[in-house]
């Protein structure tokens, strides 16, 4: 692996889960104000593409994989959009033992909540990410959502967080919302359109980019999509690795 500014030291061999840990920790919180930190990771190819067939998988690898369980095993809670949810299957995040002691230091739970952002809550709730999470899913929702999808959500043992005045979400108010819960360490793994709502609101404080090395043409959407912002904002590199000629970004809002 190579790197760039702010990563640790090369080692010419595979990093290990400790190493990667230290390489993507969240900033140290301001002691007295603490305020939320929202993380980014998503996976494009060389001609932007963010899915192929509607699934990241097939344009990842091992080395993203392990990145992947690094920035869930340090996150809080973990963003996700409900197309994305029923797209990959997504299932509950579950604790390991290989970071346990630092999430125990840290004053986390064994294991990343899962916050599902949707407004209709047309959801699976007899999924195992509902059903038998280690911690309890998060349903992120407006007030305007359908009570009796809220309900059924409450049955499943989700709780609901109503995050904005109409039927979905506000992503400021969603962060603050989840701040409140004590989730200062955010993470999302998109889908595209989540993230770009994210984007759109300017909440994005750091961006972890895997860039594939892959073609894969046709009309998939790129790791953002809907509305644009008014000016463009720059982000800088923090870190560049390489393993198999994928390389992983983390960039941070400047």
């Amino acid at each position: 692996m190579a790197h760039g500014p702010g990563a640790a030291a090369l080692v010419d061999r595979e990093w290990t889960l400790a190493e990667l840990a230290a390489a993507y920790a969240y900033p140290e919180p301001v002691p007295g104000a603490p305020r939320p930190w929202l993380r980014a990771n998503m996976v494009s190819t060389l001609d932007g593409a963010a899915q192929h067939e509607g699934r990241s998988q097939p344009i990842s690898s091992a080395a993203d994989m392990r990145i992947f369980g690094t920035l869930r095993a340090l996150a809080d809670v973990i963003m996700v959009g409900a197309e994305t949810v029923r797209q990959e299957g997504y299932r509950p995040a579950r604790a390991r033992a290989e970071f346990a002691a630092a999430r125990a230091a840290a004053g986390q739970g064994p294991a990343a909540a899962i916050a599902v952002v949707s407004a209709s809550l047309e959801l699976d709730f007899s999924l195992p990410l509902f059903t038998s999470p280690v911690v309890p899913t998060l349903v992120l929702t407006g007030a305007a959502a359908p009570a009796d999808r809220i309900a059924a959500a409450e049955k499943a043992g989700a709780t609901v967080v109503i995050a904005g005045a109409g039927p979905g979400i506000e992503p400021a108010r969603a962060v603050r919302a989840l701040a409140d819960l004590g989730h200062t360490r955010l993470l999302t793994e998109g889908g595209p359109r989540l993230l770009g709502r994210l984007v759109s609101a300017e909440v994005v404080d750091e961006m972890c980019l895997t860039l594939s090395p892959m073609l894969t043409a046709g009309d998939a959407q790129r790791i953002a999509g809907g509305p644009p912002v008014a000016v463009p904002h720059r982000f800088e590199l923090v870190s560049l690795l390489e393993e198999a000629g994928f390389l992983f970004g983390r960039y941070r809002r400047s």
